[in-house]
């Protein structure tokens, strides 16, 4: 029977051929592809006084530990997803320095291990649920000054010595010196804890996130860890090449794989995640002209989701009290002036809050929270007010007749503290300005495939101590592009939109619209507000064409919002 807990779940993944070993964890092994391999780049360390044996020839000459030895003969190294013909055997007789633990014969199942052995996902298995986890790059003594030990898989393992125990495990027999390292012998294979990473990857209740997170990785060239031989003809060449693996998705979130950090992860059961994944994948629809647009859609939607179920514990203040996400730090601004605050999450364990139902699970950098029903909604997470500030010109697509000026004041009132100033000016003939109507073109960044009320906030000029004037009329179009990426323009239904001259106005020039794709995180202007003011010359004693813009934002709508 495996007594090892881990075998188990490494015999459930070899139905999967979709999993690729995290192998950046021992790249220094990567480099080899024979015995003779070996050169001066790599040696080095020296495993202290005692035995003239190496750490292999001490275990072989150990007959409690000859199903391990038979374990570490059968298992590949494996560089750049192939298999070298160098054993981990091989390695521990060669010259680098390691420390080993060693678990007794009969504590775990030898047979199974080495038929998983036998193909190139079963022995990335073994090598890093296994072999990799009772193996140390350093020398590690069994003493008060060494209270953990790191292995070649990027674990941690706690070193008790009141309880003579490696991460829980009784040591039979520490501290044998020899050549090259340091053997200790346990009564069992050490335990291998999952990472929150690993967790969402390997746990079969959350696996439907980790399965999408897997789609993102990807083999990157380390050219800083890679050894080169110098350059010829201009091109560096490398005796070595270390390709490490990396996930393009947890480099716009937050480090999760990390062994030294600490996090909390808020992950939905499978069938919960195809739900709100679903959906997500629908407000992230781009148009058919956008380059890798399902590639953008997949990366778009995950991040939107998971980018708020990631709390970094090194920023949290009082996470009882109140929880901030990844992307709290760069929405600071949007805190400002009354505007909702997304990102922070009150009272998490109180009921209603975000982890009031949670099933916490531990892992060995931080606490994954298993929940039944996703518990953040849309407008909270992704589906946020676009906020276009109309004093930012960087903003402004097109305009004509116009001047305009940036004012600031510092009121809660006044979004960001600043406004526009526009002024009807014709440059044709400048004496007949004050009876000339301008238009003025906004874009909006970011827009997703989903229905918004459309919102434009005009001032009264008593906001920078004037008497109030006559009121605004103008009228308004949206411009967006269709599914096949064509520019279309929405009238607003042709409505002449008229502000209040005695109070801070918020008008809805399009209630409930409908963009049909997504426009985020793209740099050509494909969705734009323009205001154009229609006041004809018979109307000029009855309105103003001096209008103070504080901003346009937009306002998300749902099948379930009616406001």
């Amino acid at each position: 029977m495996i007594k090892h807990n881990i075998i188990t779940k490494m015999s459930a993944k070899m139905k999967s051929t979709s999993f690729i070993l995290h192998s950046s964890f021992f790249i220094s092994l990567l480099i080899l592809a024979s015995c003779s391999d070996w050169d001066d780049h790599y040696e080095g360390g020296n495993g202290g006084s005692g035995s003239d044996m190496t750490l292999w020839e001490q275990m072989q000459s150990t007959p409690e530990l000859s199903d391990f030895c038979k374990v570490l003969e059968n298992t590949k190294v494996i560089r750049m997803h192939h298999k070298t013909s160098v054993s981990y055997a091989d390695m521990l007789n060669e010259g680098q320095s390691f420390t080993v633990v060693a678990p007794v014969n009969g504590s775990f199942n030898c047979d199974s291990l080495i038929e998983l052995t036998g193909s190139l996902s079963g022995d990335s298995l073994v090598g890093k649920f296994f072999v990799l986890n009772h193996i140390s790059r350093s020398n590690t003594s069994i003493n008060a000054n060494n209270p953990e030990m790191y292995m070649l898989n990027q674990k941690y393992k706690d070193i008790s010595t009141a309880s003579n125990t490696i991460e829980g495990v009784g040591i039979q027999q520490g501290n044998i010196h020899t050549r090259n390292g340091i053997l200790h012998i346990t009564q069992k294979p050490l335990p291998y804890r999952l990472n929150l990473f690993e967790a969402l990857c390997d746990l079969p209740e959350v696996s439907a996130v980790g399965d999408v997170f897997k789609q993102f990785n990807e083999d990157y060239f380390n050219a800083d860890a890679s050894a080169s031989s110098g350059i010829v003809e201009g091109v560096p060449v490398y005796v070595d090449s270390i390709i490490v693996e990396r996930n393009r998705l947890l480099e716009r979130i937050d480090a999760i794989d990390s062994e030294d950090s600490t996090f909390w992860v808020v992950a939905p059961t499978s069938e919960e995640w195809l739900r709100i994944w679903n959906e997500a994948n629908q407000y992230f629809t781009y148009d058919n002209k956008v380059l890798k647009r399902d590639s953008l859609q997949r990366i778009w939607a995950a991040r939107s989701l998971m980018q708020d179920a990631v709390f970094n514990m090194n920023e949290q203040k009082a996470p009882n009290d109140s929880l901030v996400s990844v992307p709290y730090n760069n929405w600071r601004k949007s805190y400002l002036n009354g505007r909702p605050k997304f990102h922070v999450f009150q009272k998490p364990f109180a009921e209603g809050g975000i982890l009031a139902n949670a099933t916490a699970i531990s892992c060995t950098n931080g606490m994954l929270y298993e929940v039944a029903k996703w518990p953040f909604t849309i407008q909270q997470t992704y589906f946020t007010e676009l906020w276009s500030e109309a004093e930012n010109a960087s903003l402004i697509a097109a305009s004509s007749n116009i001047k305009y000026n940036t004012q600031k004041l510092v009121s809660p009132n006044v979004s960001q503290n600043a406004y526009l100033q526009i002024i009807p000016y014709n440059e044709q003939k400048p004496s007949s300005s004050s009876s000339t109507n301008w238009e003025l073109t906004y874009r909006v960044n970011n827009t997703l495939a989903g229905a918004y009320d459309i919102c434009v906030v005009v001032l009264p000029r008593s906001i920078a101590g004037y008497e109030n004037a006559k009121p605004c009329k103008f009228k308004a179009y949206i411009g967006y592009v269709d599914e096949d990426g064509n520019q279309q323009t929405f009238n607003c239904n042709n409505t002449e939109f008229k502000s209040d001259p005695e109070k801070i106005d918020t008008i809805v020039v399009a209630e409930n619209f409908k963009f049909p794709t997504c426009n985020y995180d793209q740099n050509d202007i494909k969705a734009t507000v323009k205001l154009a003011c229609s006041i004809s010359a018979r109307q000029t004693s009855s309105y103003s064409r001096e209008m103070y813009l504080d901003c346009i934002y937009l306002r998300p709508r749902t099948q379930n919002t009616d406001e």
